[in-house]
């Protein structure tokens, strides 16, 4: 699959898990049922949470290691939020359709190294990982189409960063996309999903079986099916 695909299959992806989760028409601020969208405020909260996957408390945990596995969950979860941020802005603005959408993105002056081997994480500074979480948080909070390419070079250093690039992204990516469509399935919105299977986190299982080398989307939401009644 070449660079320009993955962004194209994951964009794709996006907007048709928007359209089933929120309706037809989400690009419009509110979901189906009349509730407000903040893509913006999905990157924020989301960067927060990364930013507590390090060890930033001066009075607790300095030695703790660092859980690079939810650290790349992390990551994955902020791009969805971008994607659905930069999907929704191209159909309020009419600059075109998700292969325009592909075109801006690999365009980015960060996407040529993100598509090159991601960083070795030891030793790197924890510290430094946070002030960049921070400037895609102040990015992420302004308003226009310039916050879009700046903030998409922030990520893709980022995420080279903690270890990510494009082809581990999609991996990534397509196992958390799968787990949302089955999250929404099987009512995540009314309450009644278990997020805690057993002993396990729903993002646990699905990182145990992205590791058992399961990767397409069908067979691993049938997998997810599988573990997810073991649980009930």
């Amino acid at each position: 699959m070449t660079n320009s695909k993955y962004i194209h299959a994951m964009f794709e992806l996006q907007q048709k898990l928007n359209d089933e989760t929120n309706g037809i028409g989400w690009e419009n601020g509110y979901t189906k049922t009349n509730n407000i969208i903040s893509w913006q405020r999905c990157i924020y909260m989301e960067c927060a949470e990364l930013v507590d996957s390090f060890n930033w408390k001066h009075w607790k945990d300095l030695n703790k290691p660092i859980d690079w596995e939810n650290v790349r969950v992390e990551i994955v979860d902020i791009w969805h939020f971008i994607m659905s941020l930069i999907l929704e802005h191209f159909k309020n603005n009419n600059l075109g359709d998700i292969d325009s959408v592909v075109e801006f993105v690999i365009n980015n002056q960060g996407f040529k190294e993100f598509c090159k081997d991601a960083h070795k994480t030891d030793g790197i500074s924890s510290f430094e990982i946070i002030n960049d979480i921070e400037t895609i948080i102040h990015k992420s909070t302004k308003k226009g189409y310039e916050q879009f390419d700046p903030m998409l070079t922030e990520y893709f250093a980022l995420s080279l960063k903690c270890g990510i690039n494009l082809a581990t992204l999609y991996k990534y990516y397509i196992a958390k996309n799968v787990l949302n469509r089955f999250r929404q399935n099987n009512g995540y919105k009314d309450g009644s999903y278990k997020k805690v299977w057993g002993s396990r986190e729903d993002n646990v299982v699905m990182l145990e079986i992205l590791e058992n080398g399961v990767c397409e989307i069908d067979e691993m939401y049938k997998k997810l099916e599988e573990e997810y009644k073991k649980a009930k």
